[in-house]
């Protein structure tokens, strides 16, 4: 359990967290590549600037975290809870999403995973 601590800048690569948690932690700029984050915690988490390229994140919920310019390049989102996240800026290249929960998902100036459109300005739950 990481839930409220301060880790900004920590480097997690390829780390084992299944079922972890990080409910309200601060995460801020880590990298987080290819973590296995099978069900983990990321609720209130602040994770603004953070790296998760290829991380498998099946069933991960971030509700309501900050996860603006964070990178999820070819990471697996499948049937991970997105719900009211702040995506702005994010890079969402390659990432697979099937089943995931983007209801209220702030999605203003994201990469979406074709890699080429942007995301326009209201993009709410969905990429305009």
């Amino acid at each position: 359990y990481f839930e409220r601590q301060d880790l900004r800048d920590i480097r997690l690569n390829k780390a084992k967290l299944r079922d972890a948690s990080f409910v309200g932690a601060v995460l801020t700029g880590a990298d987080l590549s290819g973590v296995d984050a099978f069900r983990a915690k990321f609720i209130s988490a602040k994770l603004a600037g953070a790296k998760f390229d290829g991380a498998r994140l099946l069933e991960a919920d971030f509700t309501k975290a900050d996860l603006s310019k964070t990178s999820f390049r070819n990471t697996d989102l499948r049937r991970a809870i997105l719900f009211r996240v702040n995506l702005r800026g994010a890079d969402l290249t390659g990432a697979r999403m099937r089943g995931a929960d983007l209801h209220y998902a702030e999605l203003t100036g994201a990469t979406w995973v074709d890699g080429k459109k942007i995301c326009a300005e209201g993009s709410i739950g969905r990429c305009l």
